[in-house]
């Protein structure tokens, strides 16, 4: 297993892309540190990622608040030990147009996005550093590479991830940590799906939401299909394991952004 015995952090780990990215880890053997804001949904996916055979950990965490994150990272590793690995998967999405958008909109998405990330990578590095190894993968957003409509600020604050993440990955890469950005596509989450979700909203006239999903797959994507949780998990594994792959922002989005 490429990833025996390593300790991997998922933030926003108990659904959608961080729960398929805490099983690809834990099924390339690492034990795995599940953090959610709802820790009941955490402990479902522990529960799924100890039935794999590798130790979990479900903890709490509010990314946005300093000490909330300090706290994970000392319980992370307490309990499962020092963390080789860690994925800042959690993040927020509200779908404004600009005339809409309210200064509380745009610091709601961007402390969670943006401030979150940050966090969390301050409190990583400042673990890794004395070990001289680690890996960390943010994740942002084909929006973090493409402007959409009514997403200024979702897009503002991938824009964000991805800028911070290069230039930490240059401040720290010689000393054994490596940084990068994971660039999801359209994936059947809660962004894109149901009456609050993107395809209602860039429904044609007279088109369902289900019609809408399907018909946004194949217009957007040249593959003509939605990516999924495990596609997210495979370039996290991959890049738990690149010695030399550092301050890039690799998009699995099915050719959008080619």
């Amino acid at each position: 297993m490429q990833l025996n015995d390593k300790i991997a952090l998922v933030t926003g780990g108990g659904r959608g892309i961080g729960q398929g990215i805490a099983l690809a880890l834990a099924k390339a053997g690492a034990d795995i540190v599940v953090a959610d804001l709802d820790l009941a949904i955490a402990r479902e996916t522990a529960a799924d990622v100890e039935a794999l055979g590798r130790r979990c950990l479900a903890l709490q965490v509010d990314i946005s608040d300093a000490a909330s994150v300090r706290r994970l990272i000392e319980e992370a590793e307490a309990g499962l030990g020092p963390l080789d690995i860690a994925v800042n998967n959690a993040g927020i999405i509200g779908i404004h147009s600009l005339d809409a958008l309210t200064v509380e909109e745009w610091d709601r998405v961007m402390n969670v996005n943006a401030r979150g990330t940050f966090l969390c990578t301050q409190a990583e590095v400042a673990v890794m550093r004395s070990r001289r190894v680690g890996r960390i993968i943010n994740v942002a957003s084909m929006a973090g590479k493409v402007g959409f409509p009514d997403l200024s600020h979702y897009c503002a604050s991938k824009f964000a991830v991805i800028g911070f993440t290069n230039a930490v990955a240059k401040e720290v890469a010689a000393e054994g940590i490596n940084v990068n950005a994971l660039c999801p596509g359209i994936v059947d989450t809660g962004m894109w799906r149901g009456e609050s979700g993107l395809s209602a909203r860039w429904s044609q006239e007279g088109e369902s939401e289900p019609a809408a999903w399907e018909r946004l797959q194949k217009s957007l994507l040249p593959q003509g299909v939605a990516q999924t949780p495990e596609d997210m998990g495979q370039l996290v594994v991959y890049l738990a394991q690149a010695e030399h792959v550092t301050g890039q922002a690799i998009a699995v989005d099915g050719g959008f952004t080619l």
